[in-house]
């Protein structure tokens, strides 16, 4: 079975306003994204948000300044693509939506194999996850116009890295 993960549309790095914001390419991703969503919801596929979560201190900020923080506005998912009933979240504190988190056993329990990536940024939080899913043994597509960056060059340079060392379909859509 296939799942669709939504990676980080939340409004630190999605908003123009938010503390980490990634520039019109992550707001640009809205309407591709929704339509992924409103697919594998229509398909009756798993949809599974996974969410920058941080703790005041998080050892990230000495890289980032401090976003996506417990308990604000700005670690929630834009409002266009905000999860329903029967949608799974799951909050992460590092790149990898996988480590330190219940994502594995998650989709294992759910007979998981395949996921398709979508969300920001494409050469961090998308990369990492794609290559710990790799590691892991599911098969990975990562739709082009669901993933975007700050950095345009980084962007093509992680979507060529899954592609050619990861073994990630990268498509046109999803």
């Amino acid at each position: 079975m296939k799942a669709l993960l939504v990676i980080d549309m939340l409004n630190d790095f999605i908003l123009p306003e938010g503390k980490l914001y990634v520039g019109e390419g992550g707001l640009a991703l809205i309407p591709a994204i929704s339509a992924a969503i409103r697919r594998f919801r229509s398909e009756k596929r798993p949809v599974i948000y996974v969410c920058d979560r941080h703790k005041q201190e998080d050892a990230e900020f000495q890289m980032f300044p401090p976003h996506c923080l417990e308990g604000t506005a700005g670690a929630e998912v834009v409002a266009e693509l905000a999860p329903q009933a029967g949608d799974t979240v799951i909050r992460k504190r590092r790149y990898s939506a996988f480590f330190g988190t219940e994502l594995d056993l998650t989709l294992r329990e759910e007979g998981i194999s395949e996921l398709v990536l979508t969300g920001v940024c494409t050469n961090i939080c998308v990369l990492y996850t794609a290559a710990d899913a790799r590691n892991l043994g599911y098969a990975v597509t990562v739709p082009k116009d669901c993933v975007a960056s700050f950095d345009p060059s980084a962007h093509l340079f992680a979507l060529g890295q899954m592609k050619d060392v990861l073994g990630v379909r990268v498509e046109e859509g999803p």
